[in-house]
């Protein structure tokens, strides 16, 4: 069987070095890592009278991991201002519940910089951000800030299909 269905030929998966992250329809800037994708589902026992086999295993509740970013520092605020509306320090550190909450857009390209696939992740929410990293006189290393979004689940974007490759 063909893994890929337009591009039959093809036999290696896709590199997972080429992506780009949409937040307000905006792509972020300097985007340098992107954790998995990952959800998770409870396992919930059952037992039946008078059937002596053991538990029968139904699915429970699932989980969405959270999903780090990581970009390196620039004037772009896309992070400092979405953590900025769970938590103010200002004023009487008020949530803003106007706005807190954002749907953002995973996109996957290929080395001919098509773009292959697609995730959309819903109700995103800042739980925790690093403006800058430890400073080191001494080094040399790119300064990452770094952002936790908690969400309420993804799916895959249909829309975006399988090129053909040239």
């Amino acid at each position: 069987m063909a893994k890929f269905s337009v591009n039959t030929t093809r036999f290696d998966p896709y590199l997972g070095f080429r992506f780009k992250i949409k937040v307000d329809g905006l792509y972020v800037a300097g985007l340098n890592k992107c954790s998995a994708l990952k959800k998770s589902t409870e396992v919930t026992s059952w037992y039946e009278g008078g059937d002596a086999a053991g538990p029968h295993q139904i699915p429970g509740k699932t989980k969405y991991d959270p999903i780090t970013l990581e970009a390196g520092v620039t004037h772009d605020t896309t992070f400092e201002d979405w953590a900025g509306k769970v938590n103010n320090f200002q004023g009487d550190a008020a949530m803003s519940l106007a706005g807190f909450r954002k749907d953002i857009s995973i996109e996957v390209y290929n080395l001919g910089g098509q773009k292959v696939l697609g995730y959309n992740v819903y109700r995103c929410w800042v739980s925790e951000y690093q403006a800058l990293p430890q400073l080191d006189a001494g080094g040399n290393a790119v300064m990452i800030s770094t952002i936790k979004l908690e969400n309420e689940g993804w799916v895959r974007d249909t829309s975006v299909i399988e090129l053909k490759e040239s």
